[in-house]
Parts: structure tokens; C-alpha cells; sequence
């Protein structure tokens, strides 16, 4: 008996958390209440995208369903999102479904190559800016969406909207028990079908799901034309599906005070949307607002919470079909206008917070949002609002470096103390700072305060000792630190600095 405890105990160590009854009866009701909330953003980006409600229903399941196995972040809930929608809606529109499922494909294969390249390790390279921008943009984007299931209508769209948005934004104030979306749109559909009310309705969309997914190929001709044709998108489709799903996973490892694999994460992301393709679905990347259920308002902590929202969210679809398709689109439009304003950072734009924000940050942030607006392409926006923010931040560094000149009394010698980063930006005026013809034989370069970067500043520096050496003055570089005299001493001469 004895010799059996430290076996059961054993056991008990590699027994998975969620086997414990009070963590599983958590993770069990957090599945259900995810499940309940992606139904209508699901369809809401289906519609977004261009194709049925299925679609983004069948992603959302495999999504969750896959990336609970491979993902590096438990109880992070991917789904399909309208980051993705927006990048594939432009393809499915102009060249057809079967084109949306093959990027889904090879975006799956870039995330994968991505992941294995240690693309996780680039995001600490994405500003703060740019972020803001990415969000704020995301937003827009969303917003604008919507605005098309609004025009042509019903008049009695309207006052449902207003319900829906007053039910939503309110219901939270007093009970958090039930998601506010679930809420108003049940309430909006048995208005709707007690009042026998004309309105567009999920079902005018398309058909809902009336069975499990069936595996298959994209029905495109697998050539080098489409190869060309679909690249575009994928790429963007990886990056933009990466983005988001690594911000969101930061952001989990930051409330449940836990690190996550961000490198498994990228590539789990990869396979779940190679899952997704071959299933019929339009992808999809990490959700920031099904997380947050998950993880703060459900207390989830393991990868079963994200597993069942996947297989529950296909049970009330198969089970509950006919009732999802009488939903007014007027509920999904309330909940989708909702979600926008709640996922806009709003702090970002206050007068106060603009005030104090240096100009440059905050230009990154409004190039950022008008390249994705202008686009349609979150991608681009980012792509572009980095390269402005390493500019802001090269023109900022390269202004702190400073040359002072000190005279010696008894007039042998000259010496210059040289301070800040010296890189290519801030290096290229040092060579007129000096005055070569009236220094004295000996010229001191004191360099305690300053770090060479790269080969420009050494370069600059040779340029320095040459001019003084045609006018029969010496130069001594004194004061490097360890890194910036390996540096020179590597490069020096061997640049052919001009005079």
C-alpha cells in the first residue's frame, strides 16, 4: 500500500487541471458562454466577408476545436474575427468562395513558416502607436461594415436597432450572468416573430449549417495564376491573423500573470486555419472579446473552456438551426456597432492624452488608421505605420547626439567630447561640427558619452582623422565603451571614408 502512494501521486502530477471537478465545472460553463456570444459575431462576419453564415460558423468551430490542441496559449478563444473577414472579403467578392478557402490554405502554410522563423520574437518591434492604431482602425473598419444592412430598409429596422443597442450597452449594469449580445438578440428575435415584422433576417444570408463540416479541396485550377492571385492575400491573412492572435495572447499572459509559447501559438494558428480551409471555412485568428469572457469573466484558465466553445457552438447550430435563422440582422448590426465602439481605444484620441503625447507618436497612430481606412488592408496600415515609427524614432535619437569643444589653455591641444547614439542618422553631420583649420596639432575625441552603432559612424570618424590629417593634426579617440571600440577597431580603415 505504501509503495502505491507515490505512484498515485505520480499520477496526480501529470492529471491535467481540468480533470479536477471544480476547474472542469468552470471550464464547462465558460465553453458554453463563449459558445452563446460567438454565435452572432460569427454570422456578423460571415456577412462581413461576403459568403453564408455557415462559413464563418464552420471556422469558428474548427478554429476553437484545433487551436486548443496545437495553441501555446490556453483558454485563449480563436474564432473566425473580422480582421480576417476584412482581408478575404475584397477575394471572395471579385474571384468567388473556392479562392477564399485556398488563401485560407496558404495563409495557414505562412503562419506556419512564420511561426518556425521566430516571427513571435518581431512583435516587441510593433510601437505602442501602431497598435493603437491597429486597433482603432480594426474599429473603423467594422463599423463601416455595418452601415450597408442600414440603407434600403424597413423603417421598423430601425427601432429595433435602437433596442438592440440600448439592450446591450445597458444590460451590464445590472447582471453579467448572461452575454449582453445573447441577450438582446434573443429579445430583438421574439419581437420580431410575436410582431410578424419584415425585416432582414439571418436566414435571407444564406443557410445555416444542418450537419457536421465535410473535408475537401478549394474548387480553384491549381496553377501559377491563381498562386499569383491569392498570395497577396495570404501573406496579409498570416500577418494580420498573427498580429492579432500574439497581441491577444500578450494580453491573457498578462491578467492570468502566466507565459505562454508564443512560437507554438503562430504555428497552432497555422494548422487550426489549414484545419479551417479544408473544412469550408474562412479562417480566423485569436478573439480579444471572447477572450476576455473566457478568461475574466468566466475564470477559465485551460484549454477544455476553448475546446467545448467550439464543439457547444456547433451543437446549438445543428440543433437550434431554424431558430439562429430568423434573427433580425438589425440585432447583429446593434451588437456589431457595439463591439466597434468597445474595442475603439478612445483614450488614445482625448484632447488630454493628445496633449501630452509627443507629435510624432501620435502622427504614427493617424497614418497608421488612414492607410488601413484607405486600404481596407490592416496590414499595410501596420507595415506602414512602423517604418513611420522607427523614422520618428531615428530623426529623435539622432538629434541627441551633441559635439562640445573644449580648448586647452595652454593651447596644445583641442578636445571634443562627443554624446548620444551615433548611428547613421545622427553621424552624418559629425564631420562638420570640427574645425579642422583652426585647431591646434593635437585634437582629442572623447567619446564617454557616446556609442557607436554602426559602420556610418565609424565611417564618420575616419572622415574626421583624415581631414585633420591632410592639415598635419593628430587625432586620439579616447573613452569607448567595450562594444563601440570593437566596433571601430573592426571597421576602421577598411571603409574607404572619404576626406
Amino acid at each position: 500500500m505504501p509503495a502505491a502512494q507515490p505512484a498515485v501521486a505520480r499520477l496526480r502530477a501529470f492529471r491535467p487541471s481540468w480533470l479536477s471537478p471544480k476547474v472542469a465545472r468552470t471550464e464547462v460553463l465558460a465553453g458554453l458562454v463563449v459558445a452563446l456570444a460567438l454565435i452572432p459575431e460569427a454570422i456578423s462576419f460571415s456577412i462581413i466577408a461576403g459568403v453564408d453564415p455557415s462559413v464563418g460558423l464552420f471556422a469558428s468551430f474548427t478554429m476553437a476545436v484545433v487551436i486548443a490542441v496545437v495553441g501555446g496559449r490556453p483558454a485563449m478563444i480563436s474564432a473566425a474575427t473580422g480582421a480576417i473577414a476584412l482581408v478575404v472579403a475584397p477575394l471572395a467578392r471579385e474571384h468567388g468562395f473556392g479562392y477564399l478557402i485556398a488563401t485560407v490554405i496558404l495563409g495557414g502554410l505562412c503562419q506556419i513558416a512564420l511561426g518556425a522563423l521566430g516571427v513571435a520574437r518581431l512583435l516587441r518591434f510593433v510601437p505602442r502607436s501602431v497598435m493603437l492604431g491597429f486597433v482603432n482602425s480594426l474599429s473603423i473598419l467594422v463599423f463601416l461594415a455595418q452601415l450597408p444592412n442600414l440603407v434600403d430598409v424597413p423603417w421598423a429596422v430601425y427601432p429595433l436597432l435602437a433596442g438592440g443597442l440600448a439592450l446591450t450597452a445597458l444590460l451590464p449594469r445590472f447582471t453579467r450572468a448572461v452575454p449582453a449580445p445573447l441577450v438582446s438578440i434573443a429579445a430583438l428575435t421574439a419581437v420580431t416573430v410575436g410582431a410578424h415584422l419584415a425585416v432582414p433576417t439571418v436566414g435571407d444570408k444564406g443557410e445555416l449549417p444542418s450537419g457536421l463540416p465535410l473535408p475537401g479541396l478549394p474548387d480553384v485550377p491549381f496553377t501559377v495564376a491563381t498562386l499569383t492571385l491569392i498570395a497577396p492575400y495570404a501573406v496579409a491573412f498570416a500577418l494580420v491573423g498573427l498580429m492579432e492572435s500574439l497581441m491577444t495572447a500578450q494580453l491573457v499572459d498578462e491578467i492570468t500573470d502566466t507565459r505562454s509559447n508564443k512560437t507554438r501559438e503562430s504555428i497552432g494558428q497555422g494548422v487550426a486555419n489549414i484545419v479551417t480551409g479544408f473544412f469550408g471555412g474562412m479562417g480566423g485568428c485569436a478573439m480579444i472579446g471572447q477572450t476576455m469572457i473566457n478568461v475574466k469573466a468566466s475564470g477559465a484558465r485551460t484549454r477544455l473552456s476553448t475546446f467545448l466553445s467550439g464543439a457547444f457552438l456547433m451543437v446549438l447550430c445543428i440543433v437550434f438551426g431554424p431558430v439562429v435563422s430568423r434573427i433580425p440582422m438589425a440585432a447583429l448590426v446593434a451588437v456589431m456597432m457595439l463591439v466597434c465602439v468597445a474595442t475603439f481605444d478612445w483614450h488614445s484620441v482625448s484632447p488630454r492624452t493628445l496633449r501630452r503625447l509627443p507629435v510624432g507618436e501620435s502622427a504614427v497612430m493617424v497614418i497608421t488608421v488612414a492607410c488601413v481606412v484607405a486600404t481596407g488592408n490592416l496590414a499595410v496600415g501596420v507595415i506602414t505605420g512602423s517604418v513611420c515609427a522607427m523614422v520618428v524614432f531615428a530623426r529623435r535619437v539622432a538629434h541627441s547626439a551633441d559635439v562640445t569643444r573644449v580648448t586647452d589653455p595652454a593651447g596644445g591641444q583641442v578636445r571634443y567630447t562627443v554624446t548620444g547614439a551615433l548611428f547613421f542618422a545622427s553621424s552624418n553631420h559629425l564631420v562638420t561640427r570640427f574645425d579642422y583649420a583652426n585647431d591646434p596639432a593635437k585634437v582629442v575625441i572623447d567619446l564617454t558619452g557616446a556609442h557607436i552603432w554602426d559602420a556610418s559612424s565609424v565611417a564618420a570618424l575616419d572622415a574626421v582623422t583624415a581631414r585633420y590629417a591632410q592639415r598635419g593634426r593628430t587625432v586620439e579617440l579616447v573613452g569607448l565603451n567595450s562594444p563601440s571600440a570593437e566596433l571601430h577597431s573592426t571597421l576602421s580603415g577598411r571603409l574607404g571614408a572619404g576626406v
